[in-house]
């Protein structure tokens, strides 16, 4: 269990109350447990799962239960959230673009709160808390600094959530676009670019969709590592989510509303082509009928020993089409 991701685990730790702060990039073990101790707000954050033996050390110091080690390590996890004895464990699932900004990375991110400590847990290197460590930097005259692990277990739900809008907004610019491209030219290249959006609208459905639930859950307990204060402002976010639901609902029904675009413009497009091919089987329908009259081996046919007979066939064969064109130009078929 846990996928190799990185090449190395990289452990970050914040220990921090209104009047100091630490921060290590890459602490060790025992850096963070001599924290654990003390009076103060600890925040470790673990970069990559494949070091088993390492999260399995953290675990037993923070004497967190063994399904919550077994959920860290599963990276295909629906966001839930569960109560243990002195913890609150939450899966959610954090989305990030890749590297050409096309299509949204699905992560999942595991958050514990501890009486005095939050653990975090990532597959890969890079997230959505530079903020909220900007703000722990910032200094003790902000919220966060004064307040308990609860509050920074909401602000890293916050950021997470936050980073769903500009995903959102992303992924409908791309389905804007591929509007006007269906519109302009209904090619297969455009019919990949919608499947490649229905995927990508399908990966924010389903890391938004359990929020409602896992936000609500966390106001709603009676744990006590969860305070009154706290809760309003999860309140907040739980608001937030369900906007986000909201949206990711609208995206998907646009994509597949691009899609049955994309479906009409190619039927419409064949409408043409068949409309023109009827127009001109219908004009030659007539002609042909003539053609194949004087081409019939009777001896009899005046018209074929006549000297004017060829010319004027030819005639009535032109005026005979030239007619039928009018006739569609007037009705509007042409």
């Amino acid at each position: 269990m846990g996928q190799r991701k990185m090449e190395t685990v990289v452990v970050s730790l914040f220990d921090f109350d209104a009047d100091h702060l630490l921060e290590v990039g890459s602490a060790s073990l025992d850096e963070c447990f001599a924290r654990l101790s003390q009076p103060t707000v600890t925040w470790i954050n673990v970069w990559g799962l494949h070091d088993v033996e390492l999260i399995r050390q953290i675990a037993e110091r923070t004497n967190l239960h063994p399904l919550v080690v077994e959920d860290i390590l599963d990276t295909e996890q629906r966001a839930k959230v569960e109560e243990y004895d002195g913890a609150i464990y939450a899966v959610l699932r954090m989305l990030s673009p890749d590297e050409e900004g096309h299509h949204p990375l699905d992560e999942q991110v595991s958050l514990v709160l501890g009486p005095s400590f939050v653990l975090s847990f990532q597959e890969r290197k890079g997230d959505v808390f530079d903020h909220v460590r900007e703000r722990i930097r910032s200094g003790g005259a902000g919220r966060i600094r004064r307040r308990g692990p609860d509050y920074l277990a909401y602000a890293l739900i916050d950021a997470i959530v936050d980073r769903y809008f500009g995903s959102l907004e992303t992924l409908g610019d791309q389905i804007e676009s591929a509007e006007e491209r269906v519109l302009e030219d209904a090619s297969q290249g455009a019919l990949r670019a919608i499947q490649g959006l229905r995927r990508n609208a399908l990966v924010v459905r389903r890391a938004v969709w359990p929020l409602r639930e896992v936000i609500g859950s966390m106001y709603r307990t009676e744990s006590e590592l969860v305070t009154d204060d706290t809760r309003v402002f999860l309140r907040d976010v739980h608001d937030h989510a369900v906007q986000v639901i909201d949206a990711a609902e609208t995206l998907r029904e646009l994509a597949a509303g691009v899609m049955d675009l994309h479906m009409s413009a190619v039927s419409n497009r064949m409408n043409e082509v068949m409309k023109v091919l009827t127009m001109i089987a219908t004009i030659f329908i007539p002609l042909s009928f003539l053609a194949g009259l004087y081409g019939m081996n009777f001896d009899v046919m005046p018209e074929l020993h006549t000297p004017w007979g060829y010319p004027a066939l030819l005639s009535v064969m032109a005026v005979l089409g030239v007619s039928m064109l009018y006739y569609f130009k007037r009705k509007g078929w042409w």
